[in-house]
């Protein structure tokens, strides 16, 4: 069977033109299928079943909370959001820690080599490697050298993606997993560029997790203090009268104040002059220090401030005078960038997009930048704001899922709390729908409107990861790449699907496909690409 893309009424739709190999029931049924996907394609693909819409008009429980505030709606975790009630967003928003995975997810992670070495001494193997590079003279023995180094760099930023994946599946944290994306997306770093490929999977567990509900201003202190973002955005370049302005212009108009706030280029210049020195150090050594800057020298893992590269001199930035005394400068502006104002608006704005709607509704954006600027930058308040608003219940339903969400709550769906041992194929299904974990290129983060995930190709690629997960086969189970073909692991959603709450996911013309489904697997594809099931 083939997926052939159309445009109707200004949506994409997948209709199917079936080979001589595929039964007539399952031609059958597919067309159902794609005339589901047609008929609520009509405007904002929205409606869920009655239960959930007439639901939204108080606030939101049940699954539709959970698809909403978790990677995706699960039996199990269903079962668990009735037993704790009221008391379940409220210990989302604030998680016990540490947070207990399941015990063979945990053994799964605790596994991976990056977190048996600790990060500066892998990158320290890893950059000797690449000086010795240039000490090779033989071509072959050069080739095989820069073929071993960035066989390095993958391995490890491949194992990065799976504990990412793997906890995003299972940490009863789901929130928190959510968040972590929300903000590794918000402070982007591409893996491709220089060696980050290295740094990244620390960057997300030291910068960004740990913070990723607590005070905005810590996090955003985390991410400028980290490596991974210091190369990305190229500050290790910025010093006294060798200004790179890079990361000082993008830290306003991407990770704080926003675009159209009222900063200036002037703004720029002078944060990338009080942002001179704050870059990275691999080497063992330590710079030769004028005397008078000993006592600012600053190191912390791959992290150093090289008062020899600091610009002293007083600055003026966004209307205040910063007096030149070294790294205090970075905070001082950071306590500034993150209490202001436009950055409660921007970052509020960003939130509600992420979790609303792709037009969220203005007075929504302002209570909850109220209540950013009430609690100090306190992340699970502003979420809370949004999440008890009545705008939030209304837009039950209405969100199309980026690829990282489709992905993930198929798979959670379909295999409940049973972990899959292979994450590599969510990371190729991630890499096909062009949203690859830690792979997009420009610091913007990748888009969370609908308009960017829902072209032909992308409808396309989904119906065939819906069939792949459907039928058992995608190897989720699959521990050896060289092994023969693992044993299916059909997944049981028909009988999960019996649950009365689950059922309120599916509307009437996605339970008539469903009908006609002639074999579990035909089911089980027919849901996952479902209408319905693409929205949250």
């Amino acid at each position: 069977m083939r997926f052939v893309p159309r445009l109707v009424g200004g949506c994409s739709v997948v209709f199917l033109a079936a080979e001589v190999s595929e039964s007539a029931a399952w031609r059958a049924s597919m067309a159902l299928a794609a005339a589901a996907l047609l008929s609520a394609c009509s405007g904002s693909m929205a409606p869920l079943s009655a239960p959930v819409a007439e639901h939204a008009t108080a606030s939101l429980k049940g699954v539709a909370l959970l698809n909403r505030i978790t990677w995706g709606v699960t039996p199990g975790l269903l079962a668990q959001a009735s037993r704790d009630g009221d008391t379940f967003l409220d210990r989302q928003l604030r998680p016990a820690l540490p947070v207990t995975l399941p015990t063979l997810v945990r053994v799964q992670i605790e596994s991976l080599g990056i977190v048996q070495t600790p990060t500066w001494q892998m990158v320290a193997t890893v950059e000797q490697q690449r000086r010795d590079l240039d000490g090779i003279k033989d071509v072959d023995q050069k080739k095989l050298a820069q073929t071993a180094y960035q066989g390095e760099l993958n391995r490890v930023v491949r194992e990065a993606q799976t504990r990412s994946l793997l906890r995003a599946m299972y940490s009863p944290a789901q929130l928190q997993e959510q968040m972590t994306w929300f903000w590794m997306n918000h402070f982007n770093v591409h893996m491709f560029k220089a060696n980050v490929r290295i740094l990244v999977g620390d960057y997300e567990e030291v910068a960004i997790r740990p913070y990723a509900l607590g005070r905005f201003r810590d996090l955003l202190g985390a991410t400028v203090r980290h490596p991974a973002m210091i190369r990305y955005l190229d500050n290790e370049q910025n010093a006294v009268g060798k200004l790179n302005e890079n990361y000082a212009r993008e830290l306003m108009e991407l990770h704080t104040l926003g675009v159209g706030s009222g900063y200036t280029q002037t703004d720029v210049q002078q944060l990338a002059r009080i942002l001179t020195g704050v870059g990275v150090n691999f080497g063992n050594a330590r710079p030769k220090l004028k005397p008078e800057h000993e006592v600012q020298y600053v190191r912390d893992g791959g992290f150093e401030f090289n008062p020899n590269r600091h610009d002293f001199g007083d600055k003026q930035f966004l209307g205040l005078v910063v007096k030149g005394r070294g790294l205090a400068e970075v905070d001082e502006a950071l306590d500034r960038l993150a209490r202001h104002p436009a950055t409660a608006r921007f970052i509020s704005h960003k939130l509600a997009l992420f979790f609303v709607s792709d037009a969220p509704p203005p007075a929504l954006i302002e209570r909850m930048a109220a209540s950013f600027l009430h609690s100090d930058g306190d992340i699970a308040s502003v979420l809370k704001t949004l999440f008890r608003s009545p705008e939030f219940a209304a837009s039950s339903g209405s969100k199309f899922k980026d690829p990282m969400h489709f992905v993930v709550s198929a798979v959670r769906l379909a295999y409940d709390d049973q972990p899959i041992l292979n994450a590599t194929p969510l990371i190729g299904w991630l890499n096909r729908m062009a949203q690859p974990l830690y792979g997009r290129q420009t610091p913007d983060g990748y888009p969370m409107t609908s308009d960017a995930w829902a072209s032909p190709g992308q409808m396309t690629t989904r119906f065939e990861i819906a069939k792949a997960i459907g039928s058992g086969n995608a190897g989720l189970f699959k521990t050896d790449p060289a092994a023969a073909p693992s044993a299916v692991v059909l997944p049981q959603m028909a009988t999960l699907m019996r649950n009365a709450e689950l059922q309120t996911m599916i509307g009437p013309r996605t339970r008539e496909a469903l009908e006609q489904a002639k074999t579990p697997q035909e089911w089980n594809t027919f849901l996952i690409a479902s209408p319905d099931f693409m929205n949250r």
